[in-house]
C-alpha cells in the first residue's frame, strides 16, 4: 500500500509544535483532568498540507474492522478501563447496535467491539431492534447473521433481553451504545435503571456539530497561543443557519447569503497567509452522520442553483429524518492518496487512549469532496513505530502525532458538549 502527498507544506507547523510538545501534552492532561471522556469516538481529519483539521466527531464509531491488530490488541486494556470507570465492578456488558443489520461491514464492525469487550474481561451479548421488533422476536430471542468476512455475529432482541433482565433471569451491569439514536430514545431505553455509555442524549437527536465545533475552536484558540500559530491552522471556519427548506427558492437564497459572508472569511485568512487554493465549503446537516446529506459548495450561486438531486440529498438524514438546520463549514481539500485514490484520515480513541486509525479512500470523488460516500473503501493506518510491523499503510510519526493531539481535542470538545446537554436537561 503506497501513500501519496499530492501537496506538502506541514514543515511550518511542525516546526512551531514540535518543539512545545511538553506544553501541549500538560494542556491536554489538564483540560481531562476530572472529566469523563467519551467512551470511544471516531475523528474525521481532512489535512491540505498548509492546514490540518477535525471535520467530524462521531461518539457511536462504526469502523472496528477497520483498525489495525495492534491498534485492537491496544485497545482490550483501554477499555477495560473505561468500562470499570464508568461501573465499578461490573461484569455483564449490553451492546445496542443499530438496526441496518443487512450492512455487513457494520456487522464485521460490532463482532469485532463484541470481540474487545470479551477480551478485557466481560460477558458481552449486542442486542437491537429497539421500536419495532421483527417476527422472529416473537419466537426467538437472537438471529445470527453473517459479516461481512463470513464470521457470525448473535444479534438479540433487546425488548426481550430487557424484559429478562427485569425478571433478574439476565445479568446486565452496563450498556454500550453504538446506536447513534438519530430518531430519538426510543421508550424502552428512556426510563433504564441500567448505566448507559456514551449517554443517550449525546445521540444525533439532541447533538448540534455547530455546538462541537463551537467547543473545539475555543479548545484550539487556547493550542493556537501554546504552539503560537493562527488557530485556523488547526480548524474550520463555519456557520449555521436554521428553518430552511432547501426546495424553496427564498430558503435557499438565504443560505446562498450566509454562504457568501462565509466564503468572505475565508478569503480574508487565505490572502493573510499566503493561501493560493480557491476556498470552497461544504453544507451540511447540523445533525447526524454516516456523510448523508453533505453537499460541497464550489461558489455562493450554487446553493440557489442545486438541482433536484442535491437538495434532495440535503433535505433527508439517516431515516429520512427532514433537516431544515444547515452546518456550513469551511472546505479543507485533502493532500492524501492511497493507492492513488484520494483519502483522508480517520482516528479511532477509547476514551482519549490512541487506537490507531485508516484511511477513507474514495475512487468516485476528488480532493475537494465529500469522501464518507457511496464509493468509498478503507487502508488501515499504522505509524512507524517497530511494534506495528507492517500493518496497514505507515505514516510519519511526526504529522501522526498531530492528528493525535487533535483527536483529543475532539474528544474533549464532545465532554464539553455532553455537559451542556445535560445541563439544558437538567433545566427543563
Amino acid at each position: 500500500m503506497e501513500l501519496q502527498k499530492s501537496r506538502l507544506c506541514h514543515e511550518a507547523l511542525l516546526e512551531k509544535v514540535i518543539p512545545r510538545q511538553e506544553k501541549i501534552y500538560q494542556w491536554l492532561e489538564s483540560q481531562e483532568k476530572d472529566k469523563l471522556i467519551p467512551l470511544y469516538s471516531s475523528v474525521d481529519i481532512r489535512d491540505a498540507g498548509f492546514k490540518i483539521s477535525v471535520v467530524d466527531t462521531n461518539l457511536f464509531p462504526g469502523g472496528f474492522n477497520n483498525l489495525c491488530e495492534h491498534g485492537l490488541e491496544d485497545a482490550v486494556g483501554f477499555m477495560r478501563s473505561a468500562i470499570l470507570r464508568r461501573v465499578p465492578g461490573c461484569e455483564s456488558v449490553l451492546i445496542i447496535a443499530e438496526e441496518h443489520t443487512r450492512n455487513t461491514w457494520y456487522l464485521e464492525n460490532i463482532r469485532i467491539l463484541q470481540q474487545i469487550i470479551e477480551k478485557a474481561g466481560f460477558k458481552t451479548r449486542i442486542a437491537t431492534f429497539l421500536s419495532v421488533q421483527p417476527a422472529f422476536c416473537e419466537s426467538a430471542k437472537a438471529v445470527e447473521l453473517e459479516t461481512a468476512t463470513g464470521e457470525t455475529v448473535k444479534i438479540h432482541c433487546f425488548k426481550r433481553i430487557l424484559k429478562d433482565w427485569e425478571a433478574d433471569r439476565e445479568d446486565i451491569d452496563l450498556i454500550i451504545m453504538n446506536n447513534d439514536l438519530t430518531t430519538g430514545i426510543p421508550d424502552s431505553l428512556k426510563n433504564s435503571k441500567i448505566p448507559i455509555y456514551p449517554p443517550m442524549i449525546a445521540g444525533w437527536h439532541s447533538r448540534q456539530k455547530s455546538s462541537h465545533f463551537k467547543h473545539v475552536e475555543h479548545l484550539l484558540h487556547e493550542f493556537g497561543k501554546i504552539v503560537d500559530l493562527d488557530p485556523w491552522f488547526f480548524s474550520s471556519l463555519f456557520t449555521v443557519e436554521e428553518n430552511i427548506n432547501v426546495n424553496l427558492d427564498a430558503d435557499r437564497a438565504r443560505l446562498m447569503d450566509t454562504a457568501k459572508n462565509l466564503f468572505k472569511k475565508i478569503e480574508q485568512k487565505y490572502k493573510e497567509h499566503n493561501i493560493t487554493e480557491k476556498p470552497f465549503i461544504f453544507v451540511k446537516s447540523d445533525s447526524g452522520t454516516y456523510g448523508m446529506g453533505v453537499v460541497p459548495i464550489e461558489d455562493p450561486k450554487d446553493i440557489q442553483e442545486l438541482n433536484r438531486r442535491a437538495r434532495n440529498d440535503l433535505s433527508r438524514g439517516k431515516g429520512t429524518q427532514a433537516v431544515s438546520r444547515f452546518l456550513l463549514q469551511e472546505g479543507v481539500p485533502t493532500i492524501y492518496s492511497v493507492d492513488e485514490q484520494v483519502s483522508e484520515v480517520v482516528i479511532y480513541q477509547i476514551e482519549n487512549n490512541l487506537l490507531g486509525g485508516f484511511y477513507r479512500f474514495n475512487t468516485q470523488k476528488t480532493d475537494r469532496q465529500n469522501l464518507n460516500a457511496p464509493g468509498m473503501g478503507f487502508k488501515k493506518m499504522c505509524p512507524h513505530l517497530p511494534k506495528y510491523g507492517q500493518c496497514g499503510v505507515h505514516h510519519d510519526m511526526n504529522i501522526f502525532d498531530l492528528y493525535r493531539i487533535l483527536a483529543r481535542v475532539a474528544a474533549i470538545a464532545a465532554r464539553l458538549e455532553i455537559n451542556d446537554l445535560e445541563s439544558k436537561k437538567d433545566k427543563e
